[in-house]
């Protein structure tokens, strides 16, 4: 687990540069004239960078089962409050597929737009781009969000249950 809000903020920084990235093959993956290549990337491409996200902010099944069972059950607590289905989970094709469907305007409108030459395909690496930059932007700042949360709970003084 990390242990202070500066390495915090250079974990979310460096997940930023990583998503950005991601957004930039996802933008040229739309430039290929194959129908639905440029949806399958952008699964491939989270299925590859949430696990990674997670595995900077320590939140991977594999790291929050190695921690202290009752910080364990704490981080598992604050997660379940946020409704994430990735973090501390095994990320699968079915949750990416649940996650690009709330993005789902914007990547139509991009299988629409990419078979107009020129602008349309301009538009469609825009969206395309941006779908990819707010879903990873988004689980950053969850991530963050219970990191920072974890960082906070070992920080204060632990009862000793045997004292009392």
């Amino acid at each position: 687990m990390l242990t202070s809000i500066e390495e915090l903020d250079a974990v979310r920084l460096r997940c930023k540069n990583m998503v950005k990235k991601r957004a930039l093959a996802s933008s040229g993956m739309v430039l290929v004239p194959l129908p639905g290549v440029d949806i399958a990337a952008d699964v491939g491409l989270l299925l590859e960078l949430l696990p990674a996200i997670n595995r900077q902010f320590g939140l991977t099944p594999e790291q929050i089962n190695r921690l202290d069972p009752q910080f364990k059950s704490f981080l598992y607590g604050v997660i379940k409050t946020t409704g994430s289905r990735v973090i501390g989970q095994l990320v699968t094709k079915q949750v990416v597929l649940l996650l690009l469907q709330k993005v789902g305007l914007r990547l139509t409108a991009k299988q629409a737009l990419k078979f107009i030459p020129f602008a349309g395909q301009a538009a469609a690496a825009a969206l395309s781009g941006s779908a990819m930059l707010l879903i990873g932007h988004a689980h950053i700042e969850e991530c963050y969000a219970i990191a920072k949360k974890g960082f906070e709970y070992q920080a204060l003084p632990q009862v000793n249950a045997d004292v009392i």
